[in-house]
């Protein structure tokens, strides 16, 4: 695995959005000079270049991106092109889609945040799907997978209130076949 490291003098967002938009003229994108701006760039700098693109050009970043490239570059940068807990909750959306489904990736994704992170990524998950991501789970997920990622959202939700109510974590919980222990 490499490390990407940014670069001490970044150019301007507006300059970003031009060099990107040369690199798609021509018959074939030029994928490095995409990526060489992309990756050296944190969320908060490709949100900014985003908005410069489709205020220089009236066209959306990511569609743009999604036209010219394929395979596992486009789904990387499409994915880069989104804020961590956007990113999360469309991960999640596609990993328990009735067709691809995928629990082991959304188990990953939900196990693997803090109680706050949680709290965002369903506010991002419902803002954009217009569905609770519990409602979702409860549909389409079952057995033990169901079991986990629901009690753990239960849980992520009384952490995060700062009012931990464990008699009724313990209660759900319990409910759904799973002990639950309280380390102080």
């Amino acid at each position: 695995m490499s490390t990407l490291t940014v670069p001490l003098l970044l150019s301007s967002p507006i300059d970003d959005a031009r060099h990107l938009h040369r690199a798609f003229k021509g018959f074939r994108s030029d994928k490095s000079a995409v990526i060489n701006i992309l990756a050296h760039r944190d969320a908060a700098q490709r949100a900014l270049i985003q908005c410069e693109y489709r205020a220089l050009y009236a066209e959306d970043l990511p569609k743009r991106l999604s036209s010219e490239l394929s395979g596992n570059l486009e789904t990387a940068l499409l994915l880069w092109m989104h804020d961590p807990p956007g990113r999360d909750a469309m991960i999640v959306r596609q990993a328990i889609r009735k067709d691809s489904l995928n629990l082991e990736t959304a188990t990953e994704v939900i196990c693997s945040r803090t109680p706050s992170q949680i709290q965002e990524f369903k506010y991002h998950y419902y803002a954009k799907y217009g569905v609770h991501l519990e409602h979702d789970i409860e549909l389409r997920a079952s057995g033990d997978h169901k079991k986990v990622r629901l009690c753990f959202l239960v849980h992520a939700k009384a952490l995060i209130d700062n009012k931990v109510h464990l008699g009724v974590v313990e209660f759900l919980c319990s409910n759904l076949g799973f002990w639950f222990f309280y380390a102080v």
